[in-house]
């Protein structure tokens, strides 16, 4: 088994002559939650979107348990076991809460069911659909949404939303999972509450996090280590209280009050 989870190699991409990020090298552990911080234009969702397959790097590489898989499909990267959220929520509005769920469960060979089958609505069918729901509630219990499962999501409140992105995103079983800037619009108990969440996500589901996040209380109070980025390149890397204390983050990141 490899020694990391991820592994970013001198990761790198140009947009015509821009360079969005250059010579990006990220090792993430087993079970580790992740830091990814930066400025506003820092490159960290740039990163993602690298790392999801939605860009193509043009310079370095990607390691998945120590497989490439640079130049990949978003479809493929997802079934080997990345997942992720969007700093603008992607929900199935006009969908209900364990039906967005339920989408996500898709990925898994056990809800498969053939073309005719569900066509016709054979018996598998429906036993499939059941049992499908009955996973889909586990998830949203974990985050405190059963009670409001067959709601739509359009009707939740916006932490709700949050939490069922997250939920939607762990129905694909994934080994690695993105979450990019979760408390953006929560408030503190919201926030505290989110932190709790993601510790059981990572304990239950021997889970590996990466986050980007401006709320400093959370990365401080949840994340292992960190990388800072600022225009697209490193500027620190390690613990949070060693990284937020490098100087050139205070000025880069914290401002400067000199």
């Amino acid at each position: 088994m490899a020694e990391y989870v991820l592994e970013t190699r001198g990761l790198g991409i140009r947009f015509g002559g821009l360079k969005a990020a250059s010579d990006v090298n990220i090792r993430i552990r087993k079970n580790q939650i992740y830091g990814l911080i930066g400025p506003n234009g820092a490159g960290k969702t740039t990163i993602f979107n690298m790392v999801t397959g939605v860009y193509t790097p043009t310079e370095g590489e990607i390691l998945l348990d120590g497989v490439r898989i640079n130049g990949l499909p978003q479809e493929k990267i997802n079934h080997m076991g990345i997942a992720r959220t969007f700093q603008n929520i992607r929900l199935f509005n006009n969908m209900t809460v364990v039906r967005n769920v339920m989408v996500g469960l898709h990925n898994d060979p056990r809800y498969r069911s053939g073309f005719f089958t569900s066509v016709f609505r054979l018996p598998k069918h429906f036993r499939v659909e059941e049992e499908m729901r009955s996973e889909a509630k586990k998830l949203l219990e974990l985050f405190g949404l059963l009670e409001v499962r067959n709601e739509l999501a359009s009707n939740l409140p916006y932490g709700k939303q949050r939490k069922l992105e997250i939920a939607r995103a762990l129905a694909t079983k994934p080994r690695l999972l993105l979450l990019d800037e979760p408390a953006a619009g929560m408030n503190p108990q919201e926030t505290e509450e989110l932190m709790d969440t993601i510790r059981k996500v990572r304990d239950k589901f021997d889970m590996t996090v990466l986050l980007i996040e401006h709320d400093m209380s959370l990365v401080s109070g949840i994340c292992d280590s960190v990388t800072v980025l600022n225009f697209g390149t490193m500027l620190a890397q390690g613990d949070v209280e060693t990284a937020l204390s490098d100087p050139e983050v205070i000025r880069a990141y914290l401002g400067d009050d000199n």
